[in-house]
Order: C-alpha cells, then sequence, then structure tokens
C-alpha cells in the first residue's frame, strides 16, 4: 500500500500534494500554492503547488532525457511489465482515489470510485498491448530490396485533463503513450488536481525510470506554457471546443501532433417501437446520473411524436424523484456542479432558454434547497435547435426535447449540430438500428444502451468532438511514428545516379 493512506486527513501538515517531475516530488520553484475547493462543502480541502514555466521546462527536459535513458533502451514487453504492476497498485488503492477524486470534483462517491475500480484495467490492457505494436514487411518492386516499417515511439507527450473525471481520462491517454514507449507530462484541471498528485506517488512505487511520467498543477497559464512547448512532441487534450482551438493552435507552432476529445452535443434517439422504460433509464444514466458533467451526456432527447407524451411523463417523475445532496452519501443520485464557474454558467443558459420561449417540464435553476452548487435536474420542451440550450454544451443535468415523425427526420434532427461525439438509438427493430447507427455522425453509438466505454474500445467524435481516438489497440498507433526501412540485399555498387 502505498502513502495514500494518509488521504484520510488530507489537510495534515505531513501529507502534501507535491509536484512530480524528473522522479521527485518537489514544490513550485516559487513556492507558489492553489487551493482546491470541495464543491459541496465550498471550503478549501487541500492545497497544491501552482507550477511556474520553469517547472514545466524541467518537466519537458526530464521527459526528452527519460526517451534515451533506461526508459528507451527497455523492450515493449519490460514496459508491459511495468504497465501491469502499475495497474496492480492502482487496485489497491482504487477506493482511496475514489475518495479524492469525489472530494475535488463534487461527483457522487459511488461513481467516482466506480472509475477507479475500472481504472487498473486500462494499464492491464495495454500492459498486454505493449509488445504486439507490429510493423510490417512489404514486398518490393525491386529484387534487390528488403523493405519493412517499424512503429517507434512519438516521443513527449504532453497531456491536459478535465475536472469531471480527472484520472479514467488520464488514463485514456497514459496507457496507450507508455505503452508505445512514450514519456509523459500531465497538467491536470486547476479544479481538481488531487487526485492526479496522488497518482503520481502510485507511478513512483510501481518502479518506473525517473522523467517517464511527470505531473505539473496549476491555472490555464500552466497549459499555455505546456501546449507551446518546442520540446513536446504530441498534445493530449480532453475539455471544450474553444479550449482546444487555443491548443490546437499552440501545437501548430511546433508541428506538434495532437489528440483531442472535445465533447459533445449527443443525441439520445427514441423511435416509436422503442422500450420506453429502457429508454428513460438511459436517458437518465445518459445525462442525471454524472450531473450533466460527462463528455458522452445525452443531452439532446430526440424522441418519436407518438411516444412523447408516455415518455415524458415517465421521465418528468423520474427527473422529479432524484435525490440531490452530499456526493459521499451513498443515497445521493446528483451532486453539486464540480465549479462556481460552471454553475454559474448553466443557470444562465437556462435563464435564456425561458426568455426564448422554453418551457420547462421540471427543474430549470439552482436547487432552493441546497446550499452550493446544485442545479435541479432539468427537462427542457418547446425548444429549437438555435437555442443555446440545443446548441451548444452545457455539463449539467439539462436535456432539451425534440420531435421526429420519420426516421429521416430524426438523423436529420441528430446530425444538427456542430459535435459528433456519441448517441444512443432506441428501437425493437435491428434492422432500423443498424440504418440509423450507420447514418448518424458520432464516434461511437449506442443501441439500446447508454454510456458505457472500455480500455479496447476506440472512443472519439467527429466535427467539433475533436482529433483522433483513445482506447483500442490503435490508441496506441497515435502515439508513435511510422518509419519505412529499406534494406538494400545485393551487396553491389550502385549507380549513383539511378533511382530505385
Amino acid at each position: 500500500m502505498t502513502e495514500l493512506s494518509k488521504i484520510e486527513q488530507p489537510n495534515a501538515a505531513d501529507d502534501k500534494y507535491l509536484l512530480y517531475i524528473d522522479g521527485e516530488f518537489r514544490s513550485a520553484e516559487n513556492d507558489s500554492t492553489l487551493p482546491s475547493e470541495n464543491p459541496f462543502t465550498g471550503e478549501v480541502w487541500a492545497e497544491v503547488p501552482s507550477a511556474s514555466e520553469s517547472d514545466v521546462d524541467s518537466a519537458v527536459k526530464a521527459a526528452r532525457k527519460a526517451l534515451s535513458g533506461p526508459w528507451g533502451q527497455m523492450t515493449a514487453r519490460e514496459r508491459g511489465k511495468l504497465l501491469g504492476k502499475l495497474a496492480d497498485l492502482l487496485a489497491q488503492n482504487a477506493e482511496l482515489l475514489g475518495i479524492l477524486e469525489a472530494k475535488d470534483n463534487g461527483k457522487l462517491l459511488k461513481e467516482m470510485s466506480g472509475q477507479t475500480q475500472y481504472l487498473p484495467e486500462w494499464f492491464h490492457y495495454f500492459a498486454g498491448a505493449a509488445d504486439k505494436l507490429n510493423g510490417e514487411v512489404i514486398p518490393s518492386e525491386r529484387p534487390n530490396f528488403h523493405i519493412y516499417t517499424r512503429h517507434e515511439p512519438v516521443g513527449v507527450v504532453g497531456a491536459i485533463t478535465p475536472w469531471n473525471s480527472p484520472l479514467i481520462l488520464l488514463a485514456f491517454k497514459l496507457a496507450p503513450a507508455l505503452a508505445a514507449g512514450c514519456t509523459f507530462i500531465v497538467k491536470s484541471s486547476e479544479h481538481t488536481p488531487v487526485s492526479t498528485l496522488a497518482f503520481a506517488k502510485i507511478v513512483h512505487e510501481a518502479g518506473f525510470p525517473a522523467g517517464v511520467f511527470n505531473v505539473v498543477s496549476g491555472g490555464p497559464e500552466v497549459g499555455a506554457f505546456l501546449s507551446s512547448h518546442p520540446g513536446v512532441n504530441k498534445l493530449a487534450f480532453t475539455g471544450s471546443d474553444a479550449t482546444g482551438k487555443k491548443v490546437l493552435c499552440s501545437a501548430a507552432e511546433n508541428f506538434t501532433r495532437v489528440s483531442l476529445e472535445l465533447g459533445g452535443k449527443s443525441p439520445n434517439i427514441v423511435f416509436e417501437d422503442a422500450d420506453i422504460d429502457a429508454a428513460v433509464n438511459g436517458i437518465v444514466a445518459g445525462v442525471f446520473a454524472a450531473t450533466g458533467q460527462s463528455c458522452m451526456a445525452g443531452s439532446r432527447l430526440v424522441v418519436h411524436h407518438s411516444v412523447k407524451d408516455e415518455l415524458l411523463e415517465k421521465l418528468v417523475a423520474r427527473a422529479k424523484s432524484i435525490k440531490l445532496g452530499d456526493p459521499m452519501d451513498p443515497e445521493t443520485e446528483v451532486g453539486p456542479m464540480a465549479t462556481r464557474p460552471q454553475f454559474e454558467k448553466v443557470k444562465g443558459i437556462l435563464k435564456q432558454a425561458a426568455n426564448d420561449g422554453a418551457t420547462f417540464l421540471c427543474g430549470g435553476g439552482a436547487s432552493e434547497e441546497h446550499p452550493g452548487f446544485f442545479i435541479v435536474p432539468t427537462v427542457v420542451d418547446d425548444v429549437h435547435s438555435e437555442m443555446d440550450v440545443v446548441k451548444n454544451e452545457i455539463f449539467g443535468p439539462v436535456i432539451s426535447v425534440l420531435t421526429f415523425s420519420t426516421e429521416e427526420e430524426a438523423i436529420e434532427i441528430a446530425n444538427d449540430t456542430r459535435f459528433g461525439l456519441a448517441a444512443g438509438i432506441w428501437t425493437s427493430s435491428v434492422q432500423r438500428s443498424t440504418r440509423v447507427a450507420h447514418q448518424v455522425k458520432a464516434g461511437t453509438v449506442w443501441i439500446n444502451a447508454y454510456r458505457v466505454v472500455a480500455p479496447n474500445v476506440p472512443f472519439g467524435g467527429f466535427g467539433h468532438s475533436g482529433i483522433g481516438r483513445e482506447n483500442g489497440f490503435d490508441a496506441m498507433k497515435q502515439y508513435s511514428e511510422v518509419k519505412a526501412v529499406w534494406v538494400e540485399t545485393s551487396g553491389t555498387t550502385r549507380d549513383p545516379f539511378a533511382v530505385g
């Protein structure tokens, strides 16, 4: 067991969360710190270092050095063994990491614990995949050449992770990157930095060489230092499309490779032959279960007119029965918004929806019964595609209702968005589900289900939902460069002016 057992007293003087750079835990160079606030209590419960540009530079230099050090000399199978050891240590500390995440972002303890208990599977999967990133032999049109390809690590990876699910979204990036042989620097969200700094303690105990994994915490400026650093070979970012554009522009200055997962405005499409009770369960899971703070939230309900009334009656009843409260209480079903700015943003969008003529079937604003950043689960009807509540990602417990009459109309409504991360389809027809799944523009489509991911299944989106894919074996390829090798086999002297 690691020193994480101390998190039962997170403010104790001997329990410090420090930057992790070049295998060492350290304060920020300028000794600057950043408070971390518990969204439920509104109290500062931990302080973390606020890294300087010099700290980021030190992390990049350490990561570059590690590429040619012991880590760079390891075989793929040896890297896989270390990843497996890390997975085992994460399993031992899953409960403690879940507590940290729930305290930091205000999401349900049972949700965050569920994520941290599943977290080891990412490292087990990529531990097994590490030595299976094969090149290929390419048939040559020239008899005197043997041609083959090999995958080499892209180099130093800079990751910027969000506040809603810090560790699981870190695993989406870190596990395939390490399996591919890269080194890694992560900048955690300033709103939820603690679990990532604690995660570094487990990486340290697992015995990874110095510089392979580094953590820098701080505000947006730290992310800017990392994304613009010329020593970073690839950036992996999860967040809003607005911030994603800034990351992409920073990367372009240095021709840095990028993968971006930028959220969505995902539709849940309910046809007239759907199991309505199952669909209601999926809709609730898709947007209310995580307080709507999920990139894949099914925030647009696209329902056939003939079952709209029945479905909304059941959905609204469920929404009104949801228990708000302390995220650490196992009876709580929806916790607070993770940050005050996010709380204010959601309130503003709902106020604008009311001004635009929308109807709130339930909810519609902040809870009057609960102090803190609580938004009442909200179902919004009488909306159209140009309303902010329908068009833009809210990241709150809000679902907008849109109605269709034909399959073609359902597809048109589903695709009427700049995003394309996910979609749900509810129908008893296998033929229809397949037709619609193939026509909806989304990186993940669930049929009679919603909000399920796994380490071996690619995840990512179309359009403004991002660039590239995370998870699955192909994710490793996105952390590598392909090199073609031509071997002249005849041993004869060639004419230097001849081609081939």
